[in-house]
Formats: C-alpha cells, structure tokens, sequence
C-alpha cells in the first residue's frame, strides 16, 4: 500500500475553520478522485513546532493511482489550500510504502 502524508502546521487561531473545511470540502474533493481507497487525520501530540499539528494520509493501492493524483490534481488541491490558509500554515508531504 501507498500513503501519501499531508503534515499541516497551523496557526491556533486557524484550527478550527482549518479543520471544518478539511473535513467537509477537502478531503472529500480529493476522495472523489478516485485514486485514495481511504484516509485518517491525526493529530501530533508532541510536536516540537508552534502552533497544531495535523497529518492527513491518504492510502493508494498501488503507485500508479498516486502517480495519477500527482500528475492531475495534487497542484490544484495545494493551491485552493493557499488561497483560502495563506500564511497561516507551513506544510509538507511525505510519500510511504508499507512494508510487508
């Protein structure tokens, strides 16, 4: 299995609207893809970072359906992010396989 691993560290005061909209038009926008068969948010306990820690990880069967969000549509999702969060939050990804 693939998981692509969105880690966002946000603002305090951007949390709750940050998370609202993760959950009710992000993530549901980047499910209908089709190419993840399911995600997880989490949140870091212990970070080291100011501000909240969020990680979204999005499992992919196989590299080839990652490949494909990648080439078609993981720019457009980073960009309505930065529209609607500027400076608000930092970001970064992080692309796993599970080892069997």
């Amino acid at each position: 299995m693939i998981i692509y691993n969105d880690t966002v560290i946000l603002e305090e005061s951007t949390e709750q609207e940050w998370l609202t909209w993760i959950k009710e038009v992000h993530i549901p926008a980047v499910m209908a893809t089709g190419c993840f068969s399911s995600y997880q948010i989490l949140t870091i306990i212990d970070s080291p970072n100011d501000g909240i820690t969020y990680c979204i990880q999005y499992n992919a069967d196989t590299i080839e359906q990652f490949q494909e969000y990648y080439s078609k549509y993981l720019f457009k999702f980073q960009d309505i992010h930065q529209e609607r969060f500027a400076d608000k939050f930092v970001m970064f990804n992080t692309l796993m396989k599970t080892v069997e």
